[in-house]
């Protein structure tokens, strides 16, 4: 069974109106912080669990990381919570340090006004040969991800109008995005020392892609989705990532050809899926038109069932995905929660309960 690991970035907040506050430096200054790691914006930390093979672990080292990670924002006077991009207007305070003060000189009002959560998952792969072919192979279901996952409909004080306004600002760095089918190491090698060529990007860690390869570590790295409120909805994410990971390993020994979409088609099935989430219609990963979410959801397990079946999965990924068809995304919660107390402050404390596991995701 391969092992999976996860990264959320959350908010620092203050705890009675919701603002977010840049107190990074000061969470991470004193050395009682080895769980928590900095982000591009003060107003952001972010936890990082173990490899983990069972969910059951992965879920229990979660909430260990979250609510440590809570404990040191209440001892600052804030609290964490796990949405997407801030419902409530604020500017953010770039971390400092020579990396961050390079990207904010480089990127401008890019790096200076990102500030959006995602969670990130790491799946084993067994070599650098597998891991290509599992970027070729999966790469056309990632926005299903990112539907099962919306939760930033808010930003800057309004209603965007999408369901995940997070996948919105994450596109406007010049390396996010889907990746072309690549077929070699040497292809994805060539790839990215074209783009480094280019003086635009510091250094690997710029490659913002969907899916990479890690240069470090034996593993896959997917990042399409949005930090999610619920505890439970992460696992089910990071569980299908790992799902999807197998399933095209599989693929791959059994010699089937990748699906053939140009990654300016996956930039369409992106954008939509940010902005129905699982409410419309996605573009269907495998017909590459459009499709009801729950029809194109229903596909993707499907896809992965013999992967789940394999690492006796199936059953909780299908539940926690009904869970989510049934209630909505963090995005519908939070659009709930504004419709019925009208105000942003509420939307944000909401969340911070639900992140901290006081109240569940369940309909107001």
């Amino acid at each position: 069974m391969r092992k999976i690991g996860v990264e959320e970035e959350l908010l620092l907040v203050h705890p009675v109106d919701g603002r977010p506050l840049a107190l990074s430096e000061r969470a991470l200054a004193d050395g009682h912080a080895d769980h928590l790691q900095s982000e591009l914006q003060q107003e952001m930390i972010e936890i990082a669990t173990a490899p983990m093979r069972g969910l059951a672990d992965l879920e229990a080292d979660l909430r260990g990381h979250r609510r440590r990670a809570d404990d040191r924002a209440r001892s600052l006077g804030a609290r964490t919570v796990a949405v997407a991009s801030s419902p409530v207007p604020v500017e953010p305070h770039p971390s400092r340090g020579a990396r961050y003060d390079w990207i904010a000189d480089r990127f401008g009002v890019t790096a200076r006004r990102t500030m959006v959560c995602g969670c990130h998952v790491h799946v084993d792969v067994g070599s650098r040969e597998e891991g290509v072919a599992v970027l070729d192979r999966i790469r056309v279901w990632l926005a299903v991800l990112t539907a099962l996952s919306a939760n930033s409909p808010f930003h800057g004080g309004l209603d965007t109008g999408y369901a995940s306004y997070r996948s919105q600002v994450w596109s406007r760095w010049p390396s996010a995005g889907a990746l072309p089918v690549l077929g070699s190491v040497e292809a994805l090698d060539a790839f990215e020392r074209e783009l480094l060529a280019s003086g635009v990007l510091l250094d690997r860690g710029m490659l913002y892609f969907d899916v990479r390869l890690s240069d470090r570590y034996p593993t896959i790295e997917v990042r399409v989705a949005d930090v999610c409120m619920d505890l439970g909805d992460t696992v089910t994410i990071a569980a299908l990532v790992r799902a999807l990971v197998e399933t095209a390993a599989a693929e791959w020994r059994s010699g089937a050809a990748p699906p053939v979409r140009s990654a300016a088609a996956l930039r369409l099935a992106s954008w939509r899926a940010s902005a129905e989430g699982i409410d419309g219609s996605l573009v269907h990963p495998l017909t590459g038109e459009p499709a009801l979410a729950i029809d194109v959801v229903d596909a993707l397990l499907r896809h992965t069932s013999e992967a789940l079946d394999a690492t006796g999965d199936r059953q909780r990924v299908e539940s926690g995905v009904a869970d989510i068809l049934r209630r909505g995304t963090g995005s519908e919660r939070q659009r709930a929660v504004h419709a019925r107390e009208g105000s942003l402050s509420a939307v944000m404390l909401d969340a911070v309960e639900i992140t901290a596991g006081r109240i569940p995701m369940g309909p107001l």
